[in-house]
């Protein structure tokens, strides 16, 4: 029950996280070209945001759950990310009643803030368990041997 508990946190965290950046995203239009609109933009965009990247955490779960952050390559971190942002895509256009017109407006937009989101996001993923693991518990004993790997994988030997 505890694994699914994380799982469950972790999608959570991921959509805020999303949820954020597509907020701030969404302010920008009113910023930068005056656009007044009845629904508040970056409530709207944060919204989005928080739905992508539960969905987003979800494929990824169920696609690359075995695999630690390191493991995984970022294009392909990106693809699930557009892939998410696709299915969003359709969600939305389905439950607004939109014909095939509004999946194809909508689908290549989320698509590239999913992936541009996700990409970030394994990015944030990476440096905070390098971070982690140079600064946690027994990152004396890490370090040396880390160097030690190093230097002689540079030895040709």
């Amino acid at each position: 029950m505890g694994r699914w508990l994380r799982r469950i946190r972790g999608a959570i965290g991921m959509g805020v996280t999303w949820a954020a950046a597509w907020s701030a995203v969404g302010s920008v239009p009113r910023w930068v070209f005056g656009i007044n609109t009845d629904a508040p933009l970056p409530l709207v965009f944060g919204v989005f945001g928080l739905i992508a990247g539960m969905v987003f955490s979800v494929l990824l779960a169920l696609a690359e759950g075995r695999r630690s952050f390191e493991q995984m390559s970022l294009p392909r971190f990106a693809g699930w990310g557009a892939i998410g942002g696709v299915l969003l895509a359709a969600v939305l256009t389905r439950a607004g009643s939109l014909g095939w017109e509004g999946v194809l407006v909508l689908a290549p937009t989320l698509a590239v803030a999913s992936s541009l989101c996700a990409s970030g996001s394994l990015a944030i993923a990476r440096r905070a368990a390098r971070h982690e693991l140079a600064e946690g518990p027994g990152a004396a004993n890490v370090a040396p041997a880390h160097r030690a790997s190093r230097k002689r994988l540079g030895d040709g030997s």
